[in-house]
């Protein structure tokens, strides 16, 4: 399949974990994409697993905090004067943050988090829909969590900023779609990237892999998703295929969210 040729396409998070992935996957299908990050080595580690699958991909590599809007307006900028345009956007910066019941979760760790998953994901659909909108199309696709569609504990904010992320992408979609703009949502569930592995390592460091395999069971497939699986699913949205998707948020957890 060659969906993204001669589309751009900007990826945020890109560093590691499900913005690598995707990125892979849109540079195997010929997408030109500007990867953006705060972990300037971890985007030029993201090139080269793009390098290994695509070796003639068009690649922009812009290091940013998106949590600061000016930063979020020059990715922005550096995107369109490279290619012209951005076809494709998928939202999906974010941290963990540390792990505390509420009572005990400080208050600016809770900024903090606030600040990058959730003033984040809204800096980025502010700036990128505008371009949007003027040349009348484009899909994007936010990262949400299961945690975004019911609680998590110990997490509060984590949770909050997610649910916040569920309700910018419908709200904006109600507002876009007229402009032939798609805006939809992943929410993964456990899948085995840097983040999680570090969630389970703030429960137990020296027994993480065995914390993870518990933590596992209520899922029906037993198992943790693979990164891959997400980029799958994101490239889909962001693809033609997708053409008339909108306003949803997709859970891709194995099915454990529907257990509750």
């Amino acid at each position: 399949m060659q969906r993204f040729e001669g589309k751009s396409v900007v990826i945020t998070g890109a560093g590691s974990g499900l913005g690598r992935a995707a990125a892979v996957q849109v540079a195997k299908e010929q997408g030109k994409l500007t990867l953006v990050d705060l972990n300037e080595a971890g985007l030029k580690e993201t090139e080269q697993a793009i390098r290994e699958v695509a070796p003639n991909a068009e690649v922009l590599l812009v290091t940013a905090n998106v949590a600061q809007e000016s930063d979020v307006e020059n990715y922005v900028s550096e995107a369109v004067k490279k290619f012209g345009r951005i076809d494709g956007f998928f939202n999906n910066a974010g941290i963990e943050g540390k792990q505390n019941p509420t009572e005990d979760f400080g208050s600016d760790e809770f900024g903090k988090v606030i600040n990058v998953n959730l003033s984040g994901v809204f800096y980025g659909l502010k700036h990128v829909l505008k371009v949007m909108r003027e040349q009348g199309s484009g899909a994007v696709v936010n990262t949400a969590s299961v945690g975004g569609i019911r609680g998590v504990g110990n997490q509060s904010g984590y949770a909050a900023a997610k649910h916040g992320v569920v309700g910018l992408t419908r709200n904006s979609a109600i507002e876009y779609g007229q402009y032939g703009i798609q805006i939809n949502a992943v929410a993964p569930g456990a899948i085995m990237t840097p983040m999680v592995e570090g969630s389970l390592k703030q429960i137990d460091p020296e027994n993480w892999e065995e914390v993870g395999k518990q933590f596992v069971q209520p899922n029906p497939m037993k198992r943790f998703g693979k990164p891959e699986e997400v980029g799958q699913l994101v490239a889909f949205l962001l693809s033609g295929d997708a053409g008339f998707i909108n306003a949803t948020v997709i859970p891709i957890d194995g099915g454990q969210s529907y257990k509750y």
